[in-house]
């Protein structure tokens, strides 16, 4: 009897137990929701900073999750347009020291889903300002998406590698963040392309910045040092003059024809792209390369994709689809090869000690357990918690509500 007892009194415990960290778990998701609706009732110049707000819940369910995710956008939003229309409307972005006027129009009506934005960078290069100058008005005329903004940036200096260097990143990041606020773009479907100078841009920004393309095209272009590895999700297409013969242009581009083939060759699901050597013509294509605008349309990006192929170039960055890294493990010239399959992300190479891998409901079933392998040898497997933080941290960092992460999971890399 006296066991019973003992044993009834253990159980309604348990239960009460259950019932009080239920009923905290929810609390702690009540405030972040009050919090955030009481934000968004007051005028937008008396609202808290989106970043400095105490967010609290580190455990919130699937509905609270949408729910937190959508008051944290709709903050975002109102803050970041409050505070970036004075910029948007100058035509000018700045970083540093260093400014990179832009023109856009908008073609077309909006589809379902926003605008498509196509960016698209100028030849000139390592030449004096007013050279540049006219090659920046040379690219407002030269393309004609029919739906869509055409956007076309003025390069921040006159150097021979003005669409590549380090400033660039940054930049197009705050560029497309702009866009996605004030001109309704889809953030799936935002385009690169460039012509000579801007092709050799496109050779490099495209695979360093490929988790942000639906689409790049490249046009009468030298990729230097690049490699197409990281365009393993984002269509690609090539254009070149077989006549284009100074610096190997055209050579570079068949050989990159075949670099392109044999990547797809090995992994039939991505690498989609298009090579054309346009036969007769020189550096200048007579415009026959206008036929990459609409093939590129045809592509929309996967923000989820089911495998990952990471190459760091010099110029790094610190996340690539839903892969992360800390600054400690962010580094220049290293790959991660990751594929998912349902729960389980099986991590192929990882040059790194410790790679960040994020979830959203989208990808996984966060309430079942996920499991990480490193060359077929699990290193993890449970349950994940989704958190307001991490929600807010995704947005801050991208401005993209189509790749929002609420869970993470932290995982070193085995020692050879």
């Amino acid at each position: 009897m006296a066991r019973f007892i003992f044993r009834k009194l253990f159980c309604s415990l348990f239960v009460f137990n259950l019932a009080i960290l239920g009923y905290t778990q929810s609390t702690q998701a009540q405030h972040d929701s009050r919090l955030l609706k009481a934000e968004l009732s007051k005028d937008v110049s008396a609202q808290t900073p989106l970043a400095t707000l105490a967010l609290k819940d580190k455990s919130l369910t699937a509905g609270e999750s949408d729910e937190i995710e959508g008051l944290i956008w709709k903050a975002y939003v109102a803050q970041q347009k409050a505070s970036r229309l004075k910029e948007h409307k100058s035509g000018v972005l700045s970083h540093g020291d260093l400014k990179m006027p832009f023109y856009y129009r908008v073609n077309g009506d909006a589809p379902e889903g926003g605008r498509s934005l196509f960016i698209s960078l100028h030849g000139g290069g390592g030449a004096p300002k007013q050279v540049n100058d006219q090659q920046w008005e040379n690219q407002k005329r030269l393309y004609e998406p029919k739906e869509g903004v055409y956007l076309v940036p003025r390069a921040p200096t006159n150097t021979w590698n003005l669409w590549h260097q380090g400033h660039i990143d940054p930049l197009f990041q705050r560029l497309i963040e702009n866009m996605v606020l004030f001109e309704s773009v889809n953030p799936n479907r935002v385009y690169v392309m460039g012509y000579s100078a801007g092709g050799d841009g496109v050779y490099q920004i495209g695979p360093r910045m490929a988790d942000r393309w639906a689409g790049a095209a490249m046009m009468a272009g030298h990729p230097n040092d690049s490699t197409p590895e990281s365009l393993r999700n984002t269509a690609f297409t090539l254009h070149m003059g077989a006549n284009d013969s100074a610096y190997n242009r055209n050579k570079v581009a068949a050989q990159w024809e075949k670099l392109l083939a044999g990547l797809q060759e090995k992994d039939p699901q991505g690498y989609t792209h298009l090579v054309k050597i346009h036969e007769g013509k020189g550096h200048w294509m007579d415009r026959e390369d206008r036929v990459a605008v609409p093939w590129m349309a045809k592509h929309t990006r996967n923000p989820l994709p089911q495998r990952i192929v990471w190459k760091q170039d010099d110029v790094t960055h610190n996340r690539f689809y839903w892969l992360a890294v800390n600054n400690e493990n962010r580094q220049g010239r290293t790959t991660t090869i990751v594929q998912r399959d349902g729960q389980t992300f099986n991590i192929e190479r990882c040059d790194l000690q410790e790679i960040i891998i994020r979830l959203n409901d989208d990808l996984c079933n966060l309430n079942k357990p996920i499991t990480v392998s490193y060359q077929g040898h699990n290193i993890f497997r449970g349950k994940v918690t989704r958190s307001s933080e991490l929600i807010r941290q995704t947005i801050l960092e991208r401005g993209d509500y189509t790749s929002v992460f609420s869970a993470e999971i932290t995982v070193s890399i085995p020692s050879k």
